[in-house]
């Protein structure tokens, strides 16, 4: 299992010509670390600027939050598998495009399906939009779902906290559920597991002339598949 993550993190590495930004640009593509048995995985947003420099996931001012976060239910970042949804960092630290996301989807749903882990941490709204259609962030977060046989569980984005310290309590408060719903899923009944984006984005690089037409929007892009959702 550890050789298959090996072999993701080199081929994400050595990637380039794509044409998207976030992979022209990055100083390092950042393919994402940690236990390839973990029961937990992280998936945060895209790299920042710190992020992008090393070549490693949540090593700027988030991280050290995160850290504190993962240390609060007594773990340690070599216990959890800690990622993001897209591997380079977007130009000015912009938020992701749905196409650039989908670019790096192949990626993801590999490590995913390489780790199988009891819980995938979603870390803000764009992690969350990705895997889970039709939800809040605000409305959503701390509780737990599951979607097409792999449970979830919706998060602020540490980095949040930092710009809105009311939202640091919030971030240990959902934290501090990890324990006991990581018990609880042990006990889940099989499902087969369906590891699939909830958006439905062309992978084709957007250029300034057709970005406006042609860029997917998340209300029309998302799969009404509600039937197969359920709160854990």
């Amino acid at each position: 299992m550890s050789s298959t993550l090996d072999h993701i993190a080199d081929e994400i590495r050595a990637h380039k010509g794509c044409g998207f930004e976030p992979c022209e640009q990055a100083t390092n593509l950042v393919p994402g670390e940690g236990n390839p048995k973990a029961d937990i995985m992280f998936i945060g947003e895209a790299p920042g600027k710190n992020e992008d420099l090393q070549g490693r996931p949540f090593v700027g001012a988030a991280g050290k939050l995160l850290d504190e976060l993962i240390a609060s239910i007594n773990l340690k970042r070599e216990d959890v598998f800690i990622g993001n949804v897209v591997k380079g960092r977007p130009p000015g630290n912009r938020d992701p495009k749905p196409e650039e996301i989908a670019h790096s989807w192949p990626w993801l749903k590999d490590q995913v399906a390489a780790i199988q882990p009891k819980i995938i941490v979603l870390l803000g709204r764009h992690a969350m939009d990705w895997f889970l259609p039709d939800l809040r962030i605000s409305a959503d977060h701390g509780n737990a779902k599951r979607y097409r046989g792999q449970v979830y569980l919706p998060m602020y984005h540490p980095a949040a906290a930092l710009y809105n310290g009311g939202l640091r309590q919030t971030l240990f408060d959902d934290f501090a559920k990890i324990p006991k719903l990581l018990e609880k899923v042990k006990k889940l009944p099989k499902e087969e597991v369906v590891i699939e984006p909830a958006y439905e984005a062309k992978e084709e690089p957007v250029t300034a002339q057709t970005e406006s037409t042609t860029k997917p929007k998340a209300k029309e892009t998302k799969k009404a598949d509600q039937a197969t959702l359920f709160n854990i």
